[in-house]
């Protein structure tokens, strides 16, 4: 299959039309050159505050809302394009009401036939406890596709080698991992997190973030990033571990061939076997931790 990472940049949005022809513009760039599967960044849905006017879209309470109340039409809008294509989407994330009292950050999952299912962030940023009070989702899933077994770890959560490793572990071969990050250093967090993810893993990690300036939304006012796909570097594979890369802060699909077998391969025959010796570290660390100078 052919796999799909976008550097998306956020527009500040006079209607919904123009959300709808940006977002099928997207769409059909990517499946015309053959992607199977696409992925839009984390908050990529935090356009849609515009569609509130300037001042909605400038106060982070009331944007969240403003973003909520268009997801039934972004649902539709996505399972359209979908079906329309035949390719799954992963699509932008952004606020959605759950079981908690606050939003959570939401992915949803679409395929030819209609929506699979979401993914909610699970590990808030300071950003995000201390200034946007955005709630934490309550686990992870595991999407069985016509593609093969996916996973999602948003943005931080891919920081994290724990919940990558159980996604993995419940069959996870390709893992999304959408991204906002203002600063060059978070995006180098997020990336350097997906690449190890790729490594430890020895699979394949999407990467797409936002890109460029949003100064009409101060929780996505800047954005750093470039979109790439990564797998293990070992046999089958690049020896960076890159199998593409868009240029820094371009708008663009960063786009690579997957093939599921190369991904079994590397775990059977590898210089290294990461993925078949993730336990034996567990095993070692039973023992007591000596500290320095000591017998």
């Amino acid at each position: 299959m052919k796999l799909a990472a976008a550097a998306y940049p956020l527009d500040f949005l006079p209607d919904w039309d123009a959300y709808e022809r940006k977002l099928s513009d997207w769409v059909a760039r990517a499946a015309g050159e053959g992607a199977d599967l696409l992925v839009f960044p984390e908050y990529g849905a935090m356009e849609l505050a515009s569609l509130g006017g300037a001042e909605v879209a400038a106060d982070l309470e009331a944007a969240l809302h403003e973003v909520i109340s268009h997801m039934p039409r972004v649902i539709d809008l996505h399972a359209d394009l979908a079906a329309r294509h035949r390719v799954h989407i992963l699509g932008a994330s952004g606020p959605a009401m759950a079981e908690a009292p606050r939003p959570v950050n939401r992915a949803v999952l679409y395929g030819p036939d209609g929506v699979i299912g979401h993914q909610d962030k699970q590990i808030m940023t300071r950003f995000e406890r201390e200034e946007w009070d955005i709630a934490p989702g309550t686990g992870l899933r595991v999407f069985d596709t016509a593609l093969g077994r996916l996973g999602v770890i948003i943005c931080y959560d891919a920081e994290f080698p724990l919940l990558a490793r159980a996604l993995v572990d419940a069959g996870a071969e390709i893992l999304l991992a959408p991204s906002a990050t203002e600063a060059l250093a978070g995006y180098t967090r997020v990336k350097v997190g997906a690449m190890a993810r790729a490594l430890e893993n020895q699979c394949v990690v999407a990467h797409a973030p936002t890109v460029g300036p949003a100064p009409w939304c101060p929780a996505v006012d800047e954005n750093t990033g470039a979109a790439a796909i990564y797998g293990p570097p070992d046999l089958g594979f690049p020896a960076t571990g890159i199998l593409a890369q868009t240029d820094m802060n371009a708008p663009g699909w960063a786009m690579a061939r997957i093939d599921p077998a190369a991904i079994a391969r590397v775990r059977r025959d590898g210089a290294v076997l990461n993925h078949a010796h993730w336990h034996e570290q567990e095993i070692r660390l039973q023992r007591p931790v000596l500290r320095a100078g000591t017998a």
